[in-house]
Formats: C-alpha cells, structure tokens, sequence
C-alpha cells in the first residue's frame, strides 16, 4: 500500500486556494430582517449578483416565493446606513423602495401601491422601523425630513394603510427617533430618542405615550438616567414591556412598569444582548408564550439563552429573533455555515430542537479551509487590554517553510464602536486558505465587553484603537506566530482611519488598505450626514473647539509620518466619508514618491455592494500587497497601477 501524499511545502501567500474573490459573491446572499406572521416566515435578501438589490422573500407552506417584483429595491436611507426597511402584517408587505423612498405595500399577488405621498424632491423623504398597529389602520415609522437649510428633521409618524397620503406627526420632540413599538391593545406607543452630541449607544431615553386614532397623548419620558443607552424596546403578547439597557455595564434585558419606569432584569449576565444600532430594526430577544429567549455575545461567539438556560448551538452570530407559534425562529451563522434561517421547537416536555428551515447556497469551500479562530486577550498601551479573534493560516494541501513564519494581515473593523464579526467570513479565509494569518481586533471602544470597555474610546480616537492593532500584530510576532517583517493592516471607514494612523504615526507595519477611510478629522466633523455629526465630539473633542486635536490626529496633517505603501479604495457617491478624503491621503502619498494604489469605484456609496466591485477591491489588495511585500500570490490576478 502507497501511503498518502501529505501537504506540498510552499512559501506562505503562495499557496493556491479555492476560494477565489468571485467565491465570495457568487450565489452570495445577505439574509437580514426576518419577520414572522403567523405560520409564516418573511426575510430580505441582498444580492451582489444584482447590484446589491434587496428582495423580500416568504416561506409559506413549505414553499419560498419572492414578494418583490425583480425591479424592486427595498432599502432605506435613514440615517444613510438604513434597516428596518420593510415589514409584514397578515400577509401584506409593506416597503421603502430605494429610487424614491417611499413606503410601499404589496397585499397578496397584487402590485406594490404608495402609501406615502411624493416627497418634494427626490428622496427627500425617507422612511424606516415602522410597525402595523393592530387594527391594521395605521403604520407607525420613522421619518428623516430633509430641508432646505439645516440638518435633515427625524420624527416619528403615523401613516394610515388605507393610502390617503395623510401622514400624521406624531413626535418631534428630540434630534433622532427609532424602534416605535405598538402595544399589543394598541393604545400605547414607546420609542427611544436621543439628542446630539450622542449616539445611540452612548445616552438615551424610552419615552411612552397613549396611542389613538393616529395621535399620541400624554408623551413621557419613562426610562432614562442620563448614563445608560437603552435600546430595542418591545412588548410581549401578553402586554409586558420589555426593553435593553447597559446601566449595569452590560446591555441585559429588563422589564419595564409602564406606569413608573421601574426596571426588573429579566435576562441578565456579563454579556451583551443589545447591539449598537447602527441599523434599525435590530432584535437579539423575544417571547414566546412563558418562553424568553435572548442572545447572550460571548468573545468566542453568540449563545441562545432560553428561560435562563444556555443552548449549544451551531449558530456563533444571531440576529433577528422572533417569537413563533412553538418556539422562536432567527437568522444564524457560524464558523462552518453561512446564513441560514433557524427556527428553535419547543415542546412540553421541555425538548428543543433546532431545524434549519431555509439555506441560501451550497458552502463554496471544503470543510477542511475552515479555521475557527482563537479568542485572545493582550496587553496594550497605558497598561489596559485589548482583544481579538486570532485566525492560523491552513490549506490541507500545503504548508509553509520550518524556518519561516506566515505574513499577517490585521484587521480594523469599522464604526468605531461595532466589533469582529463572529461567523464563517470567506473574505477571512481568502487569505488564511493562501498562508496569511489574519487577526480581526476588537480595540477599545468595541461592543461586546461591556459599556466601560466601550466608552475607553471616548476622546482616545486615532490613539486607543491604533495602539491596539499594533499590539496584536507585537503581540502574535513575540509569540513566534507571524513574521514581523510582513506586517499588513486593512479596514474600512473607521477603519480605514485606524489604519491610516498607524501608518501615519507607527512604524510597525510593512504596508497597509484603506477602504473610504477618514482622513480629515475636521472635514469629516464638517462634512458628513447628520447621524454622525456630533459623534466626533465624543471620540475626539468637541468640534470647533478641540480643533488642534482633531489636526493633531488627522493623517492628512502627518504625512511626513508615511513611508509605507498603501492602496485606497474608495466608492464614488458615499455620502458618509466622501470621496475627497481618500483623494487628499492619495495626492499627498504621490507627492512623497510613496508607492500607492487608488481604485475608485462608480456608484458604490459607503460599502461596495455590486459584485464585480466586491472582487476587484479584494483582488486588488492581494495583488498590491503580494508586489509590496514580495510574495507571488498563485493564479491571474488583474494587474494594479502603483504609483511611485
């Protein structure tokens, strides 16, 4: 017998790989919003294979059909990021469609109808997170109204189904309004709102109000101490409410009296339930009958807890938890499946059982390319911690050299408060399958370690974060895991901002990726869509008065400070970082003689949605940092224009 061949030895980058960018997006499917009405389960699907288009779709009866005609879009532009563009009441649809952002309904086989009227110029109105009161007389939304002159007004709407067009105000007491929430009686409506210079995730307040007939009475403040962020607000079937809050560190789940405000925990823990809302429509708990389920973030994953117990589950990233007639049902991940759509059974005799009732494509990579990774916790500057998820590369046919160690590849992820995905990422082991470590850092000011890990970013923007991805990649060169001479760092938005300072104001890292990264503090304090116009007053300082901080930080101001290449890419209509500020990191890299790459890329706003862009931007990082750092990375990869 002829014993098996083991793994062809081949330096690290150059190992070929399956997973190509194309792998990424084919037959790709980005699942979110699930909603639940009756027997019947609803979600939306975003496809890069269409331009990103997102499509409404339900399981009945066994059966999935898409609700949406092919040319609809359903996407809102709330607060530019958007969610919570779509819901479902006893079987009719209603949406935002993106071209003019006005809520649509679709009832049984028939064509979508407007239900809002003509906004006075285009998109000038915008709809989001809106429920169906029980009568099913009315839509209660968000609505972000842009003007003329100053910043655009959010408020709170009632939109009647019967599609007269009358829309009625119903709040307008504060900067920023979501998760309207209708009583199961429907005669009490609570929100949460919030001024600047806050975020949703820094201080806000649940407010209360008698709901009739489209009109509020009696607005209140109900929860709210001036030092807690509460979010996701809702109500149980059998009247309960129930809403998130971070005052005891953690975002847990209490109850709520809705006549004096009192709290009671429900489900509560060193762990996160809530996550920041970025997006509308977010929902990491339900109830269902007596059942309470709640998603607990842990550093290695989300558990599923259940009437106090925790369920081992496949699923290590959960979103969009609904009750059901037996149980619950929610979109999961994990780190060896993509989104699937999951419902939790429930029976007497107290049995779970978890079925995957729907799946999206085939896994487009052999079991054996998977890398869990390795939670790890390191000490960084002024004597804190920082954390991240560390992946090893692995390809079960090669291996690298005995006397070599892996290049690496840091991850900055965006927001700045959000924090590493914790599910399967192709876009991970696209460069783990090719012999490149990969560690995903959750720097100070991350979520998921508590409000006090959070808030250490307050005023440290540009310092904290950037100290903590040079740690990771010191700390995995000192435990002999990766060369230090092929340090890489790559992230987006934020992101890119972290790695711009580290390139700027850091001598670690060989080479770097910038994604629509920020540049120009002052100009983006200046220069971008309400949302976040004050949130650099909390990262930095506040805005004009900090400003020799904000230059101090800015790389723009620095660029004696770079001698590393770099590659930008940037999307040309993005509205939340604009295309100038990659274009003023870029000018000021050529001007230096320092190799650069810049690929603009024609209708992508903030985030590349269209799969041809998701490919090229990916091949285009593996290519320029192949040619910096001197490894040939296997296949045809298009050609890069370096600028020296």
């Amino acid at each position: 017998m002829t014993e098996a061949a083991g793994p062809t030895l081949k330096p690290y980058g150059e190992w070929p790989s399956p997973i190509s960018a194309v792998s990424l997006v084919s037959g790709a499917v980005g699942v979110g919003g699930l909603c639940v009405d009756g027997d019947d389960l609803w979600w939306s699907e975003a496809r890069p294979d269409e331009g990103g288009r997102v499509a409404i779709m339900c399981r009945r009866d066994g059966r999935v059909v898409e609700v949406t005609p092919p040319n609809a879009y359903a996407r809102t532009l709330v607060h530019e990021y958007g969610g919570g563009a779509w819901t479902v009441s006893d079987g009719s649809l209603f949406y935002v469609e993106l071209a003019d952002q006005r809520i649509r309904r679709i009832s049984g086989e028939g064509e979508p109808e407007p239900l809002t009227p003509e906004p006075p110029s285009n998109s000038s109105h915008r709809y989001a997170d809106f429920v169906v009161t029980p009568d099913r007389n009315w839509l209660v939304a968000v609505r972000e109204r842009h003007v003329e002159e100053g910043e655009p007004v959010n408020e709170l709407v009632a939109v009647p189904t019967s599609g007269s067009g009358e829309t009625m105000v119903l709040w307008q007491g504060s900067d920023f309004v979501m998760s309207p929430r209708i009583s199961p009686a429907g005669d009490q409506l609570v929100w949460v709102a919030w001024d600047h210079p806050s975020m949703p995730w820094d201080v806000t307040e649940l407010w209360i109000a008698d709901f009739s007939s489209g009109a509020i009475v009696g607005p209140r403040c109900l929860v709210g101490n001036g030092s807690e962020a509460l979010c996701e607000p809702g109500w149980s079937a059998d009247g309960r409410l129930l809403v998130c809050t971070d005052r005891d560190d953690w975002w847990n789940l209490h109850e709520v009296d809705p006549e004096s405000g009192s709290l009671t925990a429900v489900v509560g823990g060193s762990f996160e339930i809530a996550t920041p809302p970025w997006v509308f429509g977010m929902q990491r708990w339900s109830v269902s009958g007596e059942h309470v389920a709640a998603v607990a973030g842990m550093p290695g994953g989300d558990e599923l807890v259940i009437d106090g117990s925790t369920l081992a589950m496949l699923d290590t990233s959960i979103s969009s938890l609904h009750a059901t007639s037996d149980g619950f049902a929610y979109i999961g991940a994990g780190w060896g499946h993509e989104s699937v759509l999951v419902q939790i059974h429930l029976d007497q005799q107290g049995g779970v059982r978890r079925e995957e009732v729907a799946t999206f494509r085939d896994l487009p990579v052999d079991p054996g390319f998977l890398v869990e990774p390795t939670p790890i916790t390191y000490p960084t500057a002024d004597g804190a911690v920082a954390h991240a998820l560390y992946f090893a590369p692995l390809n079960p046919h090669h291996v690298g050299p005995d006397d070599a160690l892996p290049p690496l590849l840091v991850l900055a992820h965006g927001g700045p408060t959000a924090q590493a995905r914790r599910q399967l990422q192709l876009g991970v082991l696209y460069w783990t399958s090719r012999g490149v470590a990969v560690v995903d850092v959750d720097y100070r000011g991350s979520t998921g370690y508590g409000r006090a890990y959070r808030r250490a970013l307050d005023g440290q923007w540009g310092v904290a974060d950037v100290a903590d991805c040079v740690a990771a990649a010191k700390y995995l060169v000192d435990h002999d895991d990766v060369d230090g001479d092929r340090l890489m760092i790559r992230g987006g938005s934020a992101g890119g901002f972290t790695v711009l300072s580290a390139l700027a104001f850091h001598d670690v890292f060989a080479v770097g990726a910038s994604r629509y990264g920020v540049a120009d503090l002052a100009a983006l304090a200046s220069d971008t869509h309400k949302f976040e116009s004050r949130y650099t007053d909390t990262l930095v300082g506040p805005w004009p008065d900090a400003r020799e901080i904000y230059e101090a930080r800015s790389p723009i101001h620095h660029v004696d400070g770079f001698d590393r290449p770099m590659i930008v890419l940037q999307g040309s209509e993005d509205q939340i970082v604009p295309p100038n500020q990659s274009e003023m990191i870029v000018a000021a890299l050529e001007s230096k003689g320092v190799p650069v790459a810049y690929l603009l890329f024609e209708g992508e706003q903030h985030g590349f949605r269209a799969a041809d862009n998701i490919v090229a931007a990916l091949e285009a990082e593996l290519a320029f940092f192949g040619e910096i750092l001197g490894f040939t990375p296997d296949g045809e990869l298009p050609p890069v224009e370096i600028r020296r």
